[in-house]
């Protein structure tokens, strides 16, 4: 009898339940009877506190479109997980203690960057684990797509779309701040498919009199509306000469509530216009999965199931150039997948006029 473990840690996203549908429909389909799926409820911290239950092959019926995830998660910092809490509880200890309690022969874990670093740290204290990249950000190493990036893409992207709308008539300047603090994907596909004027990423430090005098010639040449999409993490170039700890304080002590704003109020003193801020936040990771992420979901769970059979622990399956293929878990962990500034698709979007704000 195989006995598989599935927790799905970090923050949701579209696809979660199609990719725990493709592990469990692929092992049963192979190991038939002789097959127990535990379902471990709210990431790692149901695998600390032993909080799991028996799951049977109804429970995995008409997920495929649903959103979330029916296991629930939780964020448990990778830096906390070897420190012993103040209830003396020994997070490591417990978490190979349960699994061992429910005799699993393979963890599969659902997540991204911080859910791989304690992936591999088990994988590295002796379990057999197997992982499946997700993350709007799309930003996990190893990987040329995560399920969930399509689904907030098309959120994203349909926000600016609406946004053009209510530009056009008022002639106004519009931020959409997308989500993704460290990496620009997210916004960077987002602002092409939704024909963004200027696109400000992380990757790319911002000169806010660059990006004045794009709307500017905009104006001179009749176009009275500019839409900017800007991800959570963008900064400036003054900012990006900080150090980690003097930017951190500098955005502690900054009196808007995200640089979206700021930005607005830098320029709307230079240009005189009327700037308007949408931060459609946690709306981009809502909703059902798209249909390139359920099948993308379904092949990362099919093949993670396929990776147990021939007990190939202690790796991710990732995608790339088309294929699924199993990666290392310790070539991923602490690994960030950040946008290269000289990218193709950043090229494209200089092609054909559209501001980065350098």
């Amino acid at each position: 009898m195989k006995r598989i473990g599935i927790l799905t840690s970090g923050g949701d996203c579209q696809g979660l339940n199609a990719a725990i549908r493709g592990v469990a429909k692929a092992l049963y389909e192979e190991f038939g009877d002789n097959v127990e799926i535990y379902g471990i409820n709210d990431g790692y911290r149901g695998l600390i506190e032993g909080n799991y239950k028996r799951m049977k092959p109804e429970n995995f019926s008409g997920i495929l479109t649903l959103g979330g995830t029916i296991l629930g998660t939780s964020r448990q910092p990778f830096k906390l997980m070897r420190v012993i809490d103040e209830n003396s509880v020994d997070k490591v200890k417990n978490m190979k203690d349960n699994y061992k309690k429910m005799k699993l022969d393979c963890l599969v874990v659902l997540g991204g960057n911080g859910t791989h670093k304690t992936a591999n740290l088990l994988s590295e204290e002796g379990l057999n684990v197997v992982s499946l990249p997700k993350t709007i950000d799309n930003d996990v190493w190893g990987t040329d797509m995560t399920f969930g990036f399509h689904s907030a893409m098309d959120i994203a992207a349909n926000v600016l779309d609406c946004i053009h709308t209510t530009a056009t008539s008022h002639g106004r300047v519009f931020i959409v701040e997308i989500m993704g603090h460290k990496v620009g994907w997210l916004t960077l596909y987002a602002g092409i498919a939704g024909g963004a004027d200027v696109i400000l990423l992380p990757e790319i430090p911002y000169d806010i009199d660059s990006i004045v005098k794009t709307i500017r010639q905009r104006n001179e040449s009749g176009k009275r509306f500019s839409i900017l999409a800007v991800a959570e993490g963008a900064m400036s170039k003054e900012e990006a000469k900080l150090s980690k700890k003097e930017f951190k304080a500098a955005r502690a002590s900054m009196t808007y509530p995200s640089i979206s704003y700021r930005l607005a109020k830098e320029i709307g003193d230079k240009t005189g216009q009327e700037i308007r801020v949408t931060v459609p936040g946690h709306f981009q990771r809502g909703g059902s999965p798209c249909p390139y992420d359920r099948v993308l979901s379904t092949r990362f769970g099919a093949a993670a199931a396929k990776l147990i059979v021939q007990k190939q622990y202690g790796n991710m399956v990732a995608l790339q150039n088309g294929k699924i293929v199993p990666v290392p878990l310790s070539e991923v962990a602490g690994k960030l997948k950040t946008v290269p500034k000289d990218c193709d698709v950043i090229q494209t979007g200089r092609d054909i006029g559209i501001c980065f704000g350098d």
